[in-house]
């Protein structure tokens, strides 16, 4: 296989050929997916340490996609990196909270509220470039073509799907939260229609709920978006449209701030459409 000549190819190429790759490439595959900057710039010995997989696994993945080694392929993805400056200064930044939230052992209140006020602010300034934008315009579109919006998200992503169902409501859209109270995930899966849309809403470590719920869903022919933290999670296979965002975490929580600005945005996107129709 020829090596591919931009980031963007080696990331199409990659979701390609995912499920036909080992278990331990596809974990390489993912880390490059889900962070192609850092992929980027850190050494292999970092990277083998994120991904659990050898240094040596590392190579091989760059070989199976034609390059002569892992430098020639970390030298496409920093391409990328430095071209885009506002995501470069965004990378540095985001490394240099970590490593100071990490020199913190035992926070007080107020240092605790500066880690989580800092790294909502840094996954808001990525959230733009992160994005797909035509990806965006397109779940705005089904959002508009839906009948009912069924809108899940389950443990963590509760509360964004909760909001999101709710900001839907107030801009006039029949939108439905599938929250699988009592046990009834199943008869509120069964009453979505072909007409309908299933937001499903899902970030790592993946709810079963929500990965079952997309599955059924996509069997019975239902169009689904899926708003997501990776392109190759368990919950991204059934989708027809994916958003991808990633919220920083602070010592292992993660923070909702991307989240929720975007779906406050699909939101209000969907509003302002309506208004365009109705005008």
């Amino acid at each position: 296989m020829a090596a591919t000549d931009s980031a963007q190819q080696l990331r199409e190429a990659i979701l390609e050929r995912f499920d036909e790759l080992s278990p331990r490439l596809q974990q390489i595959g993912r880390y490059i997916l889900d962070d192609p900057n850092s992929a980027g710039v850190e050494t292999l010995a970092v990277i083998s340490d994120r991904t659990g997989a050898p240094p040596s696994a590392i190579v091989r993945f760059a070989q199976t996609f034609g390059f002569n080694g892992a430098a020639s392929m970390q030298r496409l993805l920093k391409d990328q990196l430095l071209a885009a400056r506002p995501e470069s200064g965004y990378h540095r930044r985001a490394r240099e909270f970590l490593e100071g939230a990490e020199d913190t052992p035992l926070p007080g209140p107020v240092d605790l509220l500066a880690e989580f006020a800092g790294a909502s602010a840094l996954a808001l300034e990525h959230l733009l470039q992160s994005v797909d934008h035509d990806r965006f315009e397109e779940c705005v579109a089904m959002l508009r073509e839906a009948e009912t919006v069924h809108v899940a998200g389950f443990r963590r992503s509760f509360p964004v799907a909760a909001y999101l169902a709710y900001s839907l409501q107030r801009g006039g859209k029949r939108a439905i939260l599938v929250d699988g109270i009592g046990g009834m995930a199943g008869l509120q899966a069964n009453r979505i229609g072909k007409g309908d849309l299933l937001v499903g809403i899902s970030f790592s470590p993946y709810a079963d709920e929500m990965v079952s719920l997309a599955e059924h869903v996509a069997q019975a022919g239902t169009p689904i978006a899926i708003i997501t933290d990776s392109p190759v999670g368990p919950v991204a296979k059934p989708a027809n449209c994916l958003l991808q965002v990633r919220d920083t975490e602070v010592r292992g929580f993660r923070t909702l701030s991307g989240s929720m600005c975007l779906v406050q945005a699909l939101a209000i996107s969907y509003a302002f459409e309506l208004t365009k129709i109705s005008a």
